[in-house]
């Protein structure tokens, strides 16, 4: 067992000790997890958890993949909470459509044919927020709620000062770390000067929750397209749902209870969002149903009052993720794009490596290598993440065949690399973020590769006036994916296509 206070006398104000041994800003997912494996992994430490908020106000509806519902499931143990209070999610499914779709039929379509493999979930954050809250506070971390910390002294090796209000009264308290989960205020990167707008992705976003939404499985829809509802022998309806055009895409995330979660995010250099006097719903609503698939499926539904919300320039990174006395985790490190909903994954890394950072140091391991490394591996996976993933995606996320390659390489590849780590391996893979491994450099690299190809295509159908020309009456069901190398003569297919793509169009836009 790891004890407390282990400092020395005179360093404190509490009998000669420090007040606490972490204090955690934040008391949402990421900071209540790294609440809870601290507490897991060293019982005697005094950890603080500090939240602002009296109660979790309803979040944007949040979709679980691979390696985040392992975190959630098998690490952090709620998967009967999960399965009992959230809808299981069903995979990811794409719909795209051009001058000639007259209809959600039309819609070309990418997707599984039959359920999903592995677990994952659709979840309402704010329940899910305050049951891992409750449970950090169970294993024996303070909470202090509603509470706001308003600064931060930091001492490299030593003694933290954390100024937080409560009421109208303010406290300091004395810790050896601080673990900054404050989410998109981002507190000690904004703070300390570290914080990075990624000027390369000017994406914005717009969201809603809603009501009356068409049920992809129901009747209604079945009667009316039945050759549609035949296709697919699994759920549509409790996928994640992406309704795509030139320059964005949009979530549809059903939610326990019936609401929806519906929210687009589009490039700024490509899309134009409605501006004018009317609501960021009403907006919202005008702008999806300009698609086939988003009017019928808004045909009859109602926004919920109070719940929609606005976004510009999302992506940002930090310049420092840990230094000897702090750390940031989730969205509190960085942020870059909620396609393939990777913030999760992100929570589930940079949680994982930095309690092994701190519990390495309470066990009196020399740091300094550990937080270089941890520096740089993160900064690493980031930078890579995006080149490989997501700069200029936009270009080219609207086009059925295009999309329809990259999405198969995109997700064999995060199986094969990635998801299959921690069922491997065990939870201590998380601690290894994406790409940050020399191995992975020639996956890297080949990533990257077919993104940019695919953008530049995209760019050169666009001047020719040939955008979206596959994107009518196409469907392509899948079987999907595993964790067995019987699936990499997939990729490959998909990357024999990709050539053969480029000897018949690609060499318009070689140059």
């Amino acid at each position: 067992m790891i004890f407390s206070g282990r400092i020395g006398p005179g360093r404190g104000r509490v009998g000669g000790f420090m007040d606490y041994d972490i204090v955690i800003i934040g008391g949402s997912l990421s900071g209540a997890s790294t609440a809870i494996l601290l507490r897991r992994e060293c019982p005697g430490l005094r950890v603080l958890v500090v939240e602002r908020s009296a109660k979790f106000g309803r979040r944007v509806g949040e979709a679980t993949v691979e390696i985040s519902g392992f975190f959630l499931g098998r690490v952090l143990g709620l998967a009967g909470f999960l399965n009992e209070s959230q809808l299981i999610k069903q995979g990811m499914r794409f719909w795209f459509a051009n001058e000639q779709t007259q209809s959600l039929s039309d819609s070309s379509e990418i997707g599984p044919r039959y359920h999903v493999r592995l677990p994952s979930w659709q979840l309402d954050r704010s329940v899910v927020d305050e049951e891992v809250l409750r449970r950090a506070v169970e294993a024996g971390a303070e909470l202090r709620r509603p509470a706001q910390v308003t600064a931060v002294e930091l001492a490299a090796g030593g003694e933290q000062v954390v100024t937080l209000r409560e009421a109208d009264a303010s406290t300091t308290v004395r810790c050896r770390w601080v673990v900054d989960a404050s989410g998109f205020a981002a507190l000690l990167a904004r703070q300390q000067g570290w914080w990075r707008q990624n000027l390369e992705h000017p994406t914005a976003s717009a969201w809603a929750r809603w009501q009356g939404v068409k049920d992809w499985d129901g009747r209604a829809l079945a009667e009316k397209f039945p050759d549609w509802a035949n296709a697919c022998y699994g759920s549509r309806n409790t996928a994640t749902n992406h309704i795509v055009g030139d320059g964005w895409w949009s979530w549809w995330i059903p939610l326990k209870g019936g609401d929806v979660s519906v929210g687009v995010v589009f490039d700024q250099r490509i899309a134009n969002f409605p501006s004018g006097e009317m609501s960021v719903g009403e907006r919202l609503k005008e702008f999806l149903s300009r698609h086939p698939v988003g009017a019928e499926l808004l045909s009859n539904a109602t926004l919920v009052d109070g719940d929609t919300h606005w976004r510009k320039n999302l992506p940002y990174s930090t310049t420092q993720f840990a230094g000897d006395g702090f750390v940031l985790v989730g969205d509190a490190a960085a942020f870059l794009d909620p396609l393939y909903s990777p913030g999760m994954d992100w929570i589930s890394f940079t949680v994982t490596a930095s309690v092994a950072l701190i519990v390495a140091e309470q066990r009196g391991d020399p740091i300094d290598s550990l937080i270089e490394k941890h520096n740089n591996d993160f900064s690493k996976s980031y930078q890579r993440w995006f080149q490989a993933i997501y700069k200029d995606k936009y270009e080219y996320v609207g086009e059925f065949d295009l999309m329809r390659l990259a999405f198969l390489m995109d997700l064999g590849l995060y199986y094969l690399g990635v998801v299959s780590q921690p069922f491997k391996f065990g939870a201590q893979s998380l601690r290894v973020p994406p790409f940050s491994l020399n191995v992975a450099s020639p996956v890297f690299y080949f990533m990257r590769a077919y993104n940019r190809r695919f953008a530049s295509m995209a760019r050169e159908r666009r001047r020719r006036s040939q955008w979206g020309r596959a994107n009518n009456a196409r469907r392509y069901l899948f079987q999907s994916f595993s964790l067995s190398p019987k699936d990499l003569p997939r990729i490959l297919g998909a990357a024999t296509q990709w050539a053969w793509l480029e000897l018949t169009e690609g060499w318009r836009s070689w140059r």
